[in-house]
């Protein structure tokens, strides 16, 4: 085989990364996975690697000593955000291949530097207020790190006094200190958009509808649904894509991923979160039973030394999913102890179900901090383009699921509803 007897280092080791290292073995590479986290069901994808560092993956001096001591060929970040970077660092290091340059990845992880990027390039963005300006602000407003991940950090706030309390927090889980002040757009459509370039070609590979939490939950900045591809995606296509592709193309990133995040707001979309990376999640599993094509294979392919795969022009539409829809079904719990969690394996049965995550377990403490901790587990669902099934399978996932706390209280909070999936998607 091409790959075999390459070395990739995968940095975190959480649920989303077993795909990661299960697509490497599939090319015959060996796997290496680093994390703080000994190897477990939080790190499961330690569990199924050929070998695993317990390393913070922000010590890039420790990992890189590694990478050479060991020949590593690659360095993979994939989807969460605090990887990035550190990705970037020790490949630049090593000199071998990166998805970007230096510019290129701090244009997308910055999203102080993201947004203005999308300015120079007539891409709208979220408008923000500047700190100093802060008896003028309009509220609501969402204060966010620069850089941070999962919603950390993050508050919606509603009066001058909620704004001054955020603003520390925001920053210091920020790796620069600094904080983003935004108009709060919460009300309106949340999308989640990726692209593969190859050759310095972006194609559009993902666009989807993310359906956040209920603010009395403290979920407002949480998913509890995530549908491909968008209702808005006609919409998208006229109005927007060009305008994304040239900035790319502008950026000069020849191949890789190149994530980023918007809301719907009239005939256009305003950008606010980049990344240069694919999303979370279990999206390429799903994909590539729709469509056929592997984004993953073609991600693990460049960084050691191939190429990214457009499998003979098969890409271009491919975000269509072949009229198919996948859906992403958080499981998110409220603050307590759980003390049962029964029905995933039943779920996994179900013929439109592609994956099962589980990211809490029996005895978990869930604390109340309005963040990505709240999630208990992911249920991945490629289902016919047809309202009626998406909102059949929901009732299904939910007549199964339970999780409950000492008192035997159910802990399930924020679902989305199935009246709710099918009222949205059968007007589209």
């Amino acid at each position: 085989m091409k790959f075999k007897n390459k070395k990739l280092l995968i940095l975190a080791g959480a649920g989303p990364h077993c795909k990661v290292v299960e697509t490497a073995k599939e090319m015959g590479i060996y796997t290496i996975v680093a994390d703080y986290l000994p190897s477990s069901a939080y790190a499961p994808a330690k569990l199924i690697a050929d070998e695993n560092l317990l390393c913070d993956i922000s010590d890039t001096r420790k990992l890189v000593e590694y990478c050479i001591t060991n020949n590593v060929d690659g360095v993979l970040g994939f989807c969460i955000d605090p990887a990035q970077r550190p990705a970037f660092e020790i490949a630049d290091q090593l000199g071998i291949r990166t998805f970007g340059s230096y510019e290129q990845v701090l244009a997308l992880t910055d999203k102080t530097v993201f947004k203005q990027l999308c300015r120079d390039n007539g891409v709208d963005v979220v408008p923000e207020y500047e700190e100093s300006s802060i008896e003028t602000i309009e509220y609501p407003v969402l204060v966010k790190p620069i850089d941070s991940r999962g919603s950390r950090g993050a508050k919606v706030c509603y009066n001058r006094n909620e704004l001054l309390e955020a603003l520390p927090l925001a920053k210091k889980e920020s790796s620069n200190g600094g904080a983003i002040v935004e108009k709060y757009m919460g009300n309106n459509q949340d999308l989640t958009i990726t692209y593969i370039v190859k050759d310095s070609i972006p194609y559009l590979i993902s666009i989807g509808d993310r359906f956040p939490g209920r603010k009395e939950d403290n979920l407002d900045r949480q998913n509890s649904c995530v549908v491909q591809p968008s209702r808005y995606t006609d919409m998208y296509l006229k109005n927007v894509n060009s305008r994304v592709i040239n900035m790319i193309k502008n950026l000069g990133i020849k191949n890789g991923p190149v994530f980023m995040q918007g809301f719907v707001d009239g005939n256009t979309v305003r950008m606010y979160d980049p990344g240069i990376r694919i999303p979370g999640n279990e999206y390429e599993r799903i994909y590539k039973q729709a469509t056929g094509l592997d984004p993953m294979k073609s991600i693990i392919s460049y960084i050691i030394g191939g190429e990214i795969f457009d499998y003979d022009g098969k890409i271009r539409g491919s975000y269509n999913l072949n009229g198919m829809t996948a859906i992403q079904y958080m499981i998110n719990v409220g603050p307590g102890k759980i003390n049962s969690f029964e029905g995933l394996e039943k779920i996994a049965e179900h013929p439109n179900v592609i994956n099962v995550q589980q990211r809490h377990f029996i005895g978990d403490v869930i604390e109340n901090t309005g963040d990505i901790k709240h999630r208990a587990g992911e249920i991945s669902i490629l289902v016919d383009r047809d309202a009626e099934k998406m909102a059949d399978i929901i009732k299904y996932i939910q007549s199964c699921l339970k999780i409950t706390d000492e008192t035997g209280v159910s802990m399930i909070i924020s679902p989305i509803s199935a009246d709710f999936i099918y009222q949205t998607y059968s007007l589209v």
